[in-house]
């Protein structure tokens, strides 16, 4: 049986001003930069500069009632002074920061270059090539990848030849042509594997008896080495440690993806601009940020000019009245943007400060042992936001400190109690566990049992796996891998 009845609901839904706003919350100086050279292009009511013109009123009430009917809206509507008020400077003209369009523009120049495949094809020019040859070349070329592989076995490479190209031709010359591919720059480009990568840098060397070895060790024990089983390389090889040492000396001078040398990528390599900056003045930490965060904005003179020619005319025509609100909701626009930056900046400095006095003592010191267990709802509660809020805030913006550039979200961390009962953070941990592996006989690496038992002793009581953890998240491989000769 259907029944129908009424149900109150209280819910709570953003407009989509504050979506906007929490946007711009969320993005980093670079990204902001951008979305505020957007809107400058999208909304001509909106300037940017120092130039002297009037200035959108601050404080000015909506001062008319929307209509569905556009057409009913007269000029007694519109309240042209308070958009022409001069009376105040709004405080986004008087705050001091350290970058404005007056500034001279610094921005690091790229050069022109080909791509990494390109760069393979024009060296493809030195060698006398048939066209069968010459077809073959380019495709493997095109199929190396940015690491400087070719990892499709030649079979497929057969086959997609022969329904791509129309060519078709055996195993055997795409192998010889696949050689002449792999004598071109970098060294060690074209190979199909790790080892025959490295072994085809070997080959260009001077060749010394360590080399050799080096290239017998690649060639018939890749599996071994890898894996470190020093022993197993001593006695298949009938060498001493010291000679060993040297051999692997020499593949250590490898580079794994010679791909990722050529400088001539036309790759843009992203900079990263702090968003904060925190410095130590007389024992004190001093907070700022980024002046590019805080651009000066104002209203056109050029729209002010068209309201107050709007407001002198006597004769108010539809196109005129149309006009009018075109320039409103342009208005509208532009002082809500320049309240929602400044909300952002506001934003971004308290959730900064709060973070930054709540880790103290590792701002004055550098210990990254010293920070504090933080979590999102603690520094939250402290500012009275949303959590969502400052996740937005530390997310994907960086700090300047006396240390280095520091991702904020990375000073976030659980705790974790002590043998004392006290909360520490697991950055703490983390960086005792680095600090007791770095430490370790090399020849022998610790175990993460035994790394366990060590942190036990230093007042540390977590299981095994969680070490595992914490050494996986560090990027530290396991004992076995550590292991040196």
């Amino acid at each position: 049986m259907l029944k129908q009845h009424l149900q109150f609901k209280l819910s709570q839904k953003l407009s989509p001003q504050q979506i906007q706003l929490m946007k711009l919350i969320q993005l980093p100086t670079q990204a902001f930069e951008q979305r505020l050279k957007q809107e400058l292009e999208e909304n001509p009511a909106l300037e940017s500069g120092k130039e002297e013109t009037s200035d959108l009123d601050d404080t000015y009430d909506d001062v008319y009632e929307e209509d569905s009917d556009m057409e009913s809206i007269n000029a007694e509507d519109i309240n042209i002074d308070e958009y022409l008020s001069d009376d105040e400077v709004p405080d986004y003209r008087t705050r001091t920061n350290n970058y404005s369009s007056d500034d001279e523009e610094k921005q690091i120049p790229y050069a022109a270059g080909i791509s990494f495949n390109q760069y393979l094809v024009n060296q493809l020019n030195t060698f006398q090539l048939d066209d069968n040859q010459w077809a073959i070349a380019e495709f493997l070329v095109g199929s190396v990848d940015e690491s400087g592989y070719i990892r499709r076995p030649i079979a497929d490479i057969m086959d997609d030849l022969a329904f791509t190209q129309n060519i078709y031709v055996e195993e055997k010359l795409i192998e010889e042509v696949l050689h002449i591919v792999q004598d071109l720059d970098p060294p060690g480009v074209g190979a199909r594997s790790l080892g025959e990568c490295l072994i085809l840098q070997l080959k260009r060397k001077e060749i010394t008896p360590a080399i050799e070895l080096a290239i017998d060790i690649l060639d018939r024990s890749f599996d071994q080495f890898t894996k470190k089983h020093y022993k197993k390389l001593l006695q298949r090889h009938d060498i001493d440690e010291e000679v060993l040492k040297e051999a692997i000396s020499e593949i250590e001078k490898l580079n794994p993806k010679p791909g990722g040398s050529y400088a001539g990528s036309n790759k843009i390599i992203e900079h990263i601009v702090p968003d904060f900056s925190i410095r130590i003045v007389e024992g004190e930490l001093e907070l700022s940020l980024n002046g590019r965060n805080a651009p000066e904005l104002h209203v056109s003179r050029e729209y002010s000019n068209m309201l107050a020619g709007y407001k002198q005319s006597k004769d108010k025509s539809k196109s005129q009245k149309d006009a009018v609100m075109f320039i409103k909701q342009k208005l509208d626009a532009a002082k809500w943007f320049i309240d929602a930056i400044r909300q952002r900046q506001q934003t971004l400095f308290i959730t900064m400060n709060s973070i930054m006095q709540y880790q103290k003592e590792y701002f004055l010191t550098g210990d990254e042992r010293k920070l504090r267990p933080m979590i999102l709802k603690d520094i939250a509660d402290d500012i009275s936001m949303d959590v969502s809020t400052v996740s937005r805030v530390a997310n994907s913006k960086y700090v300047d400190t006396p240390y280095g550039t520091k991702l904020i979200k990375d000073f976030f961390s659980e705790s974790m109690k002590n043998v004392q009962g006290e909360d520490v953070s697991t950055r703490e941990i983390k960086k005792i566990l680095e600090q007791v592996i770095r430490e370790e006989e090399k020849k022998k690496p610790l175990t993460d049992d035994k790394l366990a038992a060590i942190l036990k002793e230093k007042g540390y009581p977590i299981a095994r796996r969680t070490v595992a953890k914490y050494r996986e998240q560090s990027g530290i491989p396991v004992a076995r891998l550590r292991k040196q000769i």
